[in-house]
């Protein structure tokens, strides 16, 4: 296995081993270190009163994509958290695929920064988002 294949691997198992992702129906699309792309299919369910993709929804896949990207350029021995969203939503979100882009823009020693785009299947820019993330040492089971 190569360390695209590895990558890939890794990060599938991440959402699959999460009952909130599996629920959710969030799927990994392409990864690679500093980018992540992920895929969900937005229903009924999943639309605001006014019947567009409720924005929380928007911002999850965006927070999601962010996480995944930091993930893949995390030293071994290092996990992170958002402790800051922030969301510009640009266009309303229809029944359909949506699509989420996160991208790695900087990992310190304590800090990391990173930003996604969030679109439907014709590419238009549904939100932008922006996250600040600790990173820290993986906690040891207790």
């Amino acid at each position: 296995m190569d360390e695209h294949e590895a990558l890939i691997h890794d990060l599938q198992d991440r959402l699959q081993g999460s009952e909130f992702y599996r629920w959710a129906g969030v799927e990994l699309v392409d990864a690679s270190p500093g980018q992540v792309e992920i895929a969900f299919v937005a229903g009924p369910h999943h639309l605001n009163l006014q019947g567009l993709v409720h924005g929380g929804i928007l911002a999850t896949l965006a927070d999601t994509a962010m996480g995944l990207a930091v993930r893949t350029v995390l030293q071994p021995g290092r996990r992170h958290v958002t402790v800051q969203l922030g969301v510009e939503f640009l266009s309303p979100g229809r029944p359909g695929t949506i699509v989420a882009h996160g991208r790695s823009v900087k990992i310190g020693s304590q800090l990391g920064f990173a930003e996604a785009d969030v679109r439907d299947p014709g590419g238009r820019l549904l939100a932008r988002a922006h996250s600040t993330l600790s990173v820290t040492k993986e906690r040891q089971p207790s």
